[in-house]
């Protein structure tokens, strides 16, 4: 360690604190410290798409919470990894670009966040991309975040675009363009078949920086302060405790859980809760924690009547090697895709104006998400409501940041969630057995058969139901007096402290929350630069 004195301690080396580590160092103004709990991204696997497999659930690179027991998933504590490295989940996760709609930030700015509506973030999601596709109205091809086509087009993808055409959804090229309704090929977060993390696409270029001192393996414990203004952090690193004082900002960048998790420990939180495990009151904030949002899939595995699938290729010597081949000259084929190639955005209930669901789609099969995969062909259905109605909470229940919060997800418990999950079921099922799909779908396995009353689906979403990893809203942001950060992301009640990730979502957007993470950063980057 260089020094303790900077003028922003970014704490959490994740998705958006990789950008600000950037952006904040760039001219050399500024010194600033980035701390991440984890190690730095050097596993390989980490960086090959189809990796996802090798450290979404290990425990090196992954802090591996649980919620608790679910009421309505039959008391099932479901498993919730979130990156322990540096990119943190941008270097776990499934790779797949998506914005969300127009109208979540229209919804953002109606619900008191001026200047977040989806004419002020389109400019920046154009800035960010480097989208091989070029610029464009909706695209910009020189910004750090890779942005990348999956060019082949197997059998099977195909068969199912047509079944979702003859189910009334057209195709689509591009579900980040005017309207993300249809089916097609996800774009990728990747350039030239490699993970195009944020620790790679930003924090890479600026690791050399003299500004910049980057400390993993670096625990932050909480935020102190001085009087109501936040003035260092107390980390645990590899030698021990120590301190750094921030003489601008303290910037913190720990995700969904951790973020609320820190505020607590800090003070700032319900003071009934606080006071009961013995942490002194910085500033009233019973929002912290609230709001918790969070998308639940629906996996339904169908084998499959052809050898097309990624199944038939990891299961063989000779697949292997050849998919190995096929990545290691050409950084193409299953390794440079993932697990997903398609995505799907339709509308489920009749009072949808835009899609309610969406479809992660992959040519594998396994009874877990990145399981071994199943020894027969095979295809998932993926399905998620896009816009939950159900809130949660993530709260401390110890005064020590190394005891994992209390994460209840409350999944499924407003009755519109069960209405639009059951008919996303349903489609799903109705999708498998288009005309389009007869000489690929054979008996499906997870569920064993057809499901025909909604009792019998409700029972499926109960025992197999689970998170698709993208919780946010717990440090919600807003002008009123319960959003625990302004729309300038700064904590409410308190000085020099801001939050700067997933968790300052007013509402979950339509979609994965990578890139809107992402641009979270860089539009809080830009404000903090030009004040």
């Amino acid at each position: 360690m260089k020094r303790t004195h900077y003028d922003y301690v970014i704490v959490g080396g994740g998705t958006a604190g990789c950008v600000l580590a950037n952006r904040l160092s760039a001219d050399g103004r500024f010194q600033v410290a980035l701390i991440e709990a984890g190690p730095r991204d050097r596993n390989p696997w980490i960086h090959i798409p189809i990796g996802y497999a090798k450290t979404m659930f290990n425990p090196r690179y992954n802090w591996g919470f649980n919620t608790e027991p679910e009421p309505e998933l039959n008391d099932r504590r479901i498993h919730w990894p979130r990156g322990r490295v540096l990119g943190g989940s941008s270097s776990i996760n499934g790779l797949i670009y998506i914005r969300g709609q127009a109208a979540d930030y229209d919804q953002w700015e109606a619900l008191g966040n001026p200047g977040w509506g989806w004419r002020d973030v389109l400019p920046r999601f154009r800035e960010l991309e480097a989208n091989e596709r070029g610029a464009s109205e909706f695209h910009g091809a020189h910004g750090p975040l890779g942005c990348s086509d999956i060019h082949e087009r197997p059998e099977l993808m195909e068969a199912i675009i047509r079944a979702g055409n003859e189910l009334g959804v057209p195709s689509s090229d591009d579900f980040n363009g005017a309207a993300q309704e249809g089916v097609g090929y996800y774009q990728l977060l990747t350039r030239r078949g490699r993970r195009s993390s944020t620790a790679v696409s930003y924090l890479r270029p600026a690791r050399s920086r003299a500004n910049l001192d980057i400390l993993t393996d670096t625990r932050a414990a909480r935020i102190a302060f001085a009087g109501d203004t936040a003035v260092a952090v107390e980390c645990q690193g590899p030698q021990g405790p120590f301190v750094l004082r921030a003489g601008r900002e303290i910037l913190l960048c720990a995700g969904s859980v951790q973020s609320p998790q820190l505020l607590e420990l800090s003070g700032i939180g319900e003071p009934g809760l606080l006071r009961g495990l013995g942490i002194d009151v910085v500033h009233a904030a019973p929002g912290v924690g609230e709001n918790l949002q969070d998308h639940l899939q629906v996996r339904l595995l169908y084998r499959c009547r052809k050898p097309v699938t990624t199944n038939d290729a990891l299961n063989s010597m000779a697949g292997r090697l050849r998919i190995g081949l096929q990545y290691l000259l050409h950084r193409s084929g299953p390794m440079a895709v993932g697990i997903n190639h398609l995505g799907l955005f339709t509308r489920v209930l009749p009072e949808s104006s835009t899609p309610d669901v969406q479809f992660h789609i992959a040519a594998l099969t396994a009874d877990k998400v990145a399981d071994k995969p199943h020894p027969w062909p095979g295809f998932t259905l993926s399905v998620c409501q896009l816009r939950p109605s159900s809130r949660g909470s993530i709260h401390i229940r110890s005064n020590d940041v190394r005891q994992a919060p209390a994460i209840r997800a409350n999944y499924l418990s407003h009755p519109d969630d069960w209405r639009c999950t059951v008919a996303a079921v349903r489609f799903a099922q109705e999708l498998a057995n288009a005309k389009a799909l007869a000489d690929y779908t054979d008996m499906p396995y997870q569920p064993a058969r057809a499901m025909r009353d909604d009792d019998e689906i409700v029972a499926f979403c109960r025992e197999h139901a689970t998170t698709i990893f993208h919780p946010v809203g717990t440090c919600r942001m807003g002008s009123d007096d319960d959003a625990v950060v302004d729309p300038d992301l700064r904590v409410r009640g308190v000085r020099g402290l801001r939050v700067v990730d997933a968790s300052v979502m007013p509402v979950l957007v339509s979609g994965n929350t990578s890139a809107p993470s992402t641009m979270i950063a860089e539009k809080i980057a830009a404000r903090i630069l030009a004040a």
